[in-house]
C-alpha cells in the first residue's frame, strides 16, 4: 500500500517516493479542494484546486494554520476537532465559508477524516455549492423538459382537433351574421390560431427523433447569429465577441444551435431594450468542466467548452432565477415561457448543461458542453478552430 503524502520514510526511500508522487499526481486530479491539516492546524497539504479555492500557493499555506484561511468561527473548525476526538468521518452541508479573502457566497458541502497513519491529522475535501447546484439543477431541467414533452403530446392530440372544428364554425357563421358581429366571428379565428401555434410550439419538445451532430466551430455559430441579430432585433444594440480563438470544435447540431443563441440573443436585446449603453457580449472559453451523464447513455463526459451570452440589462428578478429553465416561466406581458425551457431542452440532449448567472447591469446565461470526442483523447484540440 503507498504511503501518504507525509509519510515519515527517509527521503532516499524509492518506494515512499514513488508512492508520494502517485498520491499527489492522484490528489492534483481530483476536481474538488482538498487539504491536509496536521495535528498543530497548519495545511501540510493542498492540492491545486485547493490553491485556488483559497488563493495561495501550498507553499504559502504551509506557513499557516488552516485558521488564517477561513472566516473566524468557522463550523469548519469545530468540524476538526469532532473528527479528531471521534476518530469518525463526518459529512456536513452547506457550510458558509465566505470571507473577503474566499468571496461572497461561498456555500460549500464538507467531508472530513481522520488519517489514521498521522495521528491528530485530518483529511478536509470541499465540494462548492455552485457545482452541485449546477448537477441538481441540469436534472430539474431535464424532468421539466420530459414534463413538457408529455403535455405536449397530450395536446396536440386533444386540443388541435377540436380547435379546427371551432375555427372551421366560425368562419361559417361570419358568412351569416351582421356586420356588427362580425369582429366577434374573427375574434375566435384569431384566438383558435393563436392556440395551435402555442401548441405547435410545443410539440417541439414531443420530438425525440435523434438529430444529425457533427464537429463544429461555435465561432461560425455565434457569428450568423450575430449577423441575424443586428440585421433585426439587436440593429440598435452594441453586440461584441470576445472568443477563444484555440477552441476545439463541439459536437452538435448546427441548426439547434443557432436556435438556442438567437433564442438566449434575443432574451439580451429584449432586456437591454432602450437603454442608451446597452451592449450584449458573446465570449468563449476552455474551462476545466464538470462530468455529467449524456442523455440516453451511461457514459461521463467532461464539459470543457463555455459559451456565454452577457448582457448590461437590469438582471433577472431573484425569486425568478431558480425556475428559469421551468415551462411558462417568463417576465415577458405575452411570453410564453417556452424559449429557455426549449434551450434547456436541446443543450441537455446535447449533453450539456445551461446556467443563468444575474445581477444588476450583468446577466450572463453560460452554456457548458463537450467537446468533439476524437479531440478529447489530447485534452485541447491541437489545430484551431478561430475564425
Amino acid at each position: 500500500m503507498s504511503k501518504s503524502p507525509i509519510s515519515k520514510e527517509g527521503p532516499n526511500s524509492a518506494p515512499a517516493a514513488t508512492g508520494n508522487t502517485l498520491a499527489m499526481a492522484v490528489l492534483n486530479s481530483v476536481q474538488n479542494p482538498v487539504i491536509l491539516v496536521d495535528a498543530a492546524g497548519k495545511v501540510a497539504f493542498a492540492n491545486w484546486e485547493a490553491e485556488a479555492f483559497f488563493g495561495a500557493s501550498a507553499s504559502h499555506l504551509a506557513k499557516n494554520r488552516i485558521s488564517t484561511f477561513i472566516p473566524f468561527g468557522s463550523p469548519l473548525l469545530a468540524l476538526i476537532d469532532q473528527v479528531r476526538e471521534r476518530k469518525a468521518p463526518v459529512n456536513e452541508y452547506r457550510v458558509d465559508l465566505s470571507s473577503p479573502r474566499l468571496g461572497q457566497d461561498k456555500l460549500v458541502d464538507l467531508y472530513v477524516a481522520p488519517v489514521v497513519s498521522e495521528p491528530g491529522s485530518v483529511v478536509v475535501v470541499f465540494q462548492e455549492r455552485s457545482m452541485a447546484d449546477k448537477i441538481d439543477r441540469q436534472l430539474t431541467h431535464r424532468a421539466a423538459a420530459r414534463s413538457v414533452t408529455g403535455l405536449a403530446s397530450m395536446l396536440a392530440h386533444e386540443i388541435k382537433n377540436p380547435l379546427s372544428g371551432i375555427r372551421g364554425a366560425a368562419q361559417l357563421l361570419e358568412t351569416s351574421v351582421p356586420d356588427e358581429d362580425r369582429a366577434l366571428t374573427r375574434l375566435i379565428c384569431d384566438e383558435t390560431d393563436r392556440i395551435v401555434s402555442l401548441v405547435d410550439r410545443m410539440e417541439v419538445f414531443s420530438d425525440e427523433r435523434p438529430v444529425d451532430r457533427v464537429p463544429l466551430n461555435i465561432h461560425s455559430v455565434l457569428d450568423h447569429v450575430k449577423a441575424i441579430a443586428k440585421a433585426g432585433f439587436a440593429r440598435e444594440i452594441k453586440v461584441s465577441e470576445m472568443y477563444d480563438p484555440s477552441l476545439p470544435p463541439v459536437f452538435a447540431n448546427r441548426d439547434q444551435l443557432v436556435q438556442v443563441f438567437l433564442n438566449l440573443v434575443k432574451n439580451a436585446a429584449e432586456a437591454v431594450g432602450d437603454q442608451q449603453d446597452g451592449e450584449i457580449m458573446l465570449t468563449t472559453a476552455y474551462r476545466p468542466g464538470i462530468k455529467l451523464s449524456v442523455s440516453g447513455t451511461r457514459e461521463k463526459i467532461s464539459l470543457p467548452l463555455e459559451f456565454c451570452v452577457i448582457d448590461n440589462g437590469p438582471g433577472v428578478p431573484p425569486d425568478l432565477l431558480p425556475h428559469l429553465f421551468d415551462p411558462f416561466i417568463t417576465t415577458k406581458t405575452n411570453g410564453s415561457g417556452l424559449g429557455l425551457a426549449l434551450v434547456a431542452k436541446i443543450i441537455g440532449g446535447h449533453g450539456g448543461i445551461v446556467e443563468c448567472d444575474s445581477q444588476a447591469r450583468r446577466t450572463i446565461f453560460r452554456v457548458l458542453m463537450p467537446m468533439h470526442k476524437e479531440e478529447a483523447g489530447d485534452g485541447r484540440a491541437l489545430h484551431s478552430t478561430g475564425r
